[in-house]
């Protein structure tokens, strides 16, 4: 029997290629159906290992999830875009490839990148997802989100509602 070693911690440039690669299968098994072909392929192909690279250059937070040393997933955090809403932080995006998905790895990306954004200082937690995205609703709710506001993106000028999940 192998035991795969499962680690989460902060991205390096290194993980760039990889990251775009878990980026392109996560949104392709995500929004195809939801966001328009032509905005998601462009949206996709903007994040090549280039862009995410100089993403973890500018200090973003750009957390990963390894498996047996091979990433499975990424969460990008930080403070909180929407002023409106009072939460500090904010949990930008949170992929796992579709192969990594339904065994608790997301839980536990999840629940590091709360713990690092704590650890930030950042008091509360926002956490976006499209209203089609039956599969992220449900997730965090899971999690103990409360959706708490609406907002709009807006593809190809097809608007599709957003909703924000908030934790204290």
């Amino acid at each position: 029997m192998t035991t795969m070693a499962i680690e989460i911690r902060k991205a390096e440039i290194g993980d760039a290629p990889a990251i775009a690669d878990v980026h392109r299968a996560a949104w392709l098994g995500a929004y195809t159906g939801i966001i328009p072909f032509k905005s998601l392929h462009a949206m996709i192909n903007r994040r090549n290992h280039g862009w995410w690279a100089n993403a973890i250059r500018r200090a973003v937070t750009v957390l990963i999830i390894e498996i047996g040393g091979e990433v499975a997933g990424y969460a990008t955090i930080g403070r909180n875009r929407a002023r409106e809403l009072p939460q500090q932080g904010e949990i930008y995006e949170l992929y796992l490839k579709p192969e990594y998905q339904g065994f608790g790895l997301g839980r536990r990306l999840f629940a590091a990148a709360r713990t690092r954004l704590a650890d930030l200082g950042l008091q509360g937690l926002v956490v976006w997802a499209l209203d089609d995205n039956d599969a992220a609703q449900s997730f965090y709710r899971g999690a103990g989100g409360r959706d708490l506001a609406e907002g709009v993106e807006v593809f190809e000028g097809q608007a599709l509602k957003k909703i924000a999940f908030v934790w204290a």
